[in-house]
């Protein structure tokens, strides 16, 4: 699976098709915990989320905040790079593997950090045809129940 990203962040819209980056694997819980579970496949449902999964939904679903705020984490994505690199510096016993930090996508070769929020990742099948478009709308930074099972 191949992956554009389009920014519409400025007056005109610039499409990229990034040739290297794919995904590496998807994941999802159906229960509050930091970790998800790797699974063949996922289903992305417009402005829900990931079908399944326990941050699902057009409010947060996130026990810390009231569910009544606009959900903008429906599908979290991480680069298998970033978890090269905090698998480097934290204590662990062993490499941070996919979906361990509550990602649904870990993808390979975009720096998606790098991309302005409202970029649009486009999801391309192996025929080419789009089969889904996730817009970046935050960083998600880690929380106090990252520190409980990562010191650093």
């Amino acid at each position: 699976m191949s992956i554009t990203a389009t920014s519409t962040s400025t007056s005109t819209s610039t499409k990229t098709t990034l040739l290297t980056p794919r995904i590496l694997s998807v994941s999802k819980s159906s229960s509050h915990t930091i970790a998800k579970t790797p699974v063949p496949s996922i289903t992305l449902i417009l402005n829900h989320g990931v079908d399944g999964d326990c941050h699902a939904g057009q409010t947060t679903q996130h026990r810390a905040q009231p569910q009544r705020t606009p959900n903008l984490r429906q599908v979290h994505l991480v680069p298998v790079e970033t978890l090269r690199e905090l698998s480097g510096r934290l204590s662990a016993a062993k490499p941070l593997s996919a979906g361990e930090i509550g990602e649904n996508i870990t993808t390979e070769g975009v720096e998606l950090s790098t991309l302005p929020l409202g970029t649009e990742v486009h999801f391309l099948g192996e025929d080419g045809k789009e089969e889904a478009v996730v817009v970046l709308t935050g960083v998600r930074e880690p929380g106090p129940g990252m520190d409980k099972c990562w010191r650093g």
